[in-house]
């Protein structure tokens, strides 16, 4: 009895799961010593120290961009931040731009237009069936690498320029008292809060609308362009001269920073861009018509009605593309833009053969920035989600 009674529990489902969990978990364990095990002997054959001390060496070499100051007598630690610090600019206006684009791509898709839409067709199609590799390949070597040199750069409006060294553009050089810009800036941001959440409540206790979008970003430009006169205008302009063989001053983007914003920009768009079309064909077609019989144009129409209702279903695979463009930024090892991978995963690992620091790092920071990223949209889409009354 003891023996039949066994053996109906081990045939039992939740049993035999529970049994296949922990062998499953001490298989795990097993392999995870014995690869810790090979790890450490082959560190000591070797001869290499284990540790993150190596972070305040002297790196002993110089990075060509760098948002701020550094030196080759600067510590790897410090190139670590500046190679972070890259990556952050790429992912941050890589993101801003494909969302631009890929929604005007996108709406221009069901454009009435057939010239338009047909254009945008061919652009997703063509662009989303590249390989993001071979996207910043046609960029940088097609396009930046064909560009003329200093002496016969492209001029371009408000004192840039554009050569094969790079995109030269006006800098501002902030004196004493600049400081009112940035106080001006964030009084205009809060005062456009109030009046949007005031002209909101307004709507929706008397159905008054209010056009808080012209206020609030008349608000958000005019409280730091007053204070900012009102201070005598405490910000010069650098503007970029051709000295010699090559631009002096301003602010100078060098052709593999252009290069890996534009082909992450063009690249996510496209995808973006199907979402975006995904999205507005997803909200029922009555609400466009309901729209169009209270006497909204098409414009308004979308950007009133089908637009917030389309975003509860664009907002989650957005997400994606969010994380795919931070992600993809690693390919700037490719074209030689020093981005975090080819800083700390690259450089310095060569140079201090301290291989697991250096990948755990590096895969730490993008676990945290895609996690950070994910928490940011899920924010936003439970602001989005409709809310039952």
């Amino acid at each position: 009895m003891p023996r039949q009674s066994l053996a109906r529990t081990l045939y039992e489902p939740r049993v035999r799961g529970a049994l296949a969990q922990v062998l499953l978990v001490v298989a795990l364990l097993l392999a995870g010593i014995e690869i810790t095990g090979n790890v450490v002997q082959n560190l000591r054959s070797q001869n290499i120290a284990s540790g993150f001390d190596f972070l305040g060496r002297t790196a002993g070499f110089e990075i060509s961009q760098r948002p701020i100051d550094f030196s080759a007598t600067d510590s790897y630690g410090r190139a670590f931040v500046v190679g972070l610090l890259n990556t952050l600019l790429v992912a941050a206006l890589g993101i801003v731009l494909a969302t631009v684009l890929g929604f005007a791509v996108g709406i221009a898709r069901l454009s009435s237009n057939w010239l338009v839409s047909r254009l945008a067709l061919a652009f997703v199609e063509i662009v989303r069936n590249m390989p993001p590799l071979l996207t910043l390949f046609i960029v940088y070597f097609a396009v930046l690498k064909g560009l003329p040199g200093p002496r016969q750069s492209i001029a371009l409006p408000f004192g840039s320029y554009l050569n094969v060294r790079g995109l030269y553009l006006p800098a501002p050089v902030w004196l004493e008292g600049s400081w009112t810009l940035l106080a001006g800036l964030a009084l205009g941001l809060g005062a456009a809060v109030v009046v949007v959440r005031r002209a909101r409540a307004r709507r929706d206790a008397t159905g008054r609308p209010f056009p808080a979008a012209t206020a609030a970003l008349g608000l958000v430009a005019g409280v730091p362009l007053l204070l900012f006169l009102a201070a005598g205008a405490p910000v010069g302009i650098d503007y970029p001269e051709l000295k010699g063989f090559n631009f002096a001053g301003g602010l100078a983007l060098q052709p593999e920073f252009v290069a890996l914003l534009a082909g992450l920009t063009v690249y996510t768009a496209a995808f973006i861009a199907e979402i975006v079309r995904a999205g507005i064909t997803g909200v029922p077609k009555g609400q466009k018509e309901a729209a169009a019989a209270l006497g909204l144009a098409p414009g308004q129409a979308m950007r009133l009605v089908v637009l917030p209702q389309a975003m509860r279903i664009i907002i989650p695979p957005l997400t994606n593309q969010y994380l795919n463009l931070t992600k993809n930024s690693s390919l700037a090892v490719a074209i030689g833009y020093p981005d975090l991978v080819s800083v700390f995963a690259g450089t310095v690992l060569n140079n201090t053969n301290q291989a697991i620091e250096c990948i755990l790092i590096t895969m730490s920071v993008y676990l945290v920035l895609s996690i950070a990223t994910s928490l940011a949209m899920n924010a936003f889409n439970a602001r989005m989600a409709l809310v039952e009354r």
